[in-house]
């Protein structure tokens, strides 16, 4: 089970996962699976097609349209709303969010604006745990 799901099952009326955007500019896909993932997210669909463009050994536009046919997303839409500036500001806000934060690599956990030091399950619930007690 991924670390984040793990997270919420320990502490399902305490935690809320955010997940903010930040496609490297090396990977010539990222920001078009981003897009593509945020578009699917208008259709109830975003962790779905995340998971799966997590999957992928290869990523490309072919691997994007194959996850929203296999999602069975509605496709006209789909590709409107991935195009969409709304889209695109959505994916612009994320990337200024990350930088403010001092983001500089992917993944990246913050628990309560705290950057994680660890991404273990023990780590994160020591981190949980200690910001609950400060409440």
């Amino acid at each position: 089970m991924p670390l984040l799901e793990q997270v919420l099952e320990h502490n399902p009326d305490t935690v809320k996962i955010v997940f903010k955007n930040m496609p490297l500019n090396f990977h010539k896909f990222a920001a078009p699976a981003a897009l593509a993932a945020l578009a699917a997210g208008n259709q109830g669909k975003f962790w779905e097609f995340h998971d799966e463009l997590f999957l992928q050994t290869k990523l490309s536009k072919e691997a994007i349209d194959a996850i929203a046919v296999k999602l069975k997303l509605d496709i006209v839409q789909f590709k409107k709303d991935s195009e969409s500036k709304e889209i695109g500001r959505k994916l612009q806000k994320d990337l200024q969010d990350a930088q403010k934060a001092g983001v500089t690599g992917t993944p990246t956990i913050f628990v309560n604006g705290i950057k994680a030091k660890s991404r273990t399950l023990p780590a994160l619930q020591k981190l949980i745990d200690a910001q609950l007690a400060d409440k």
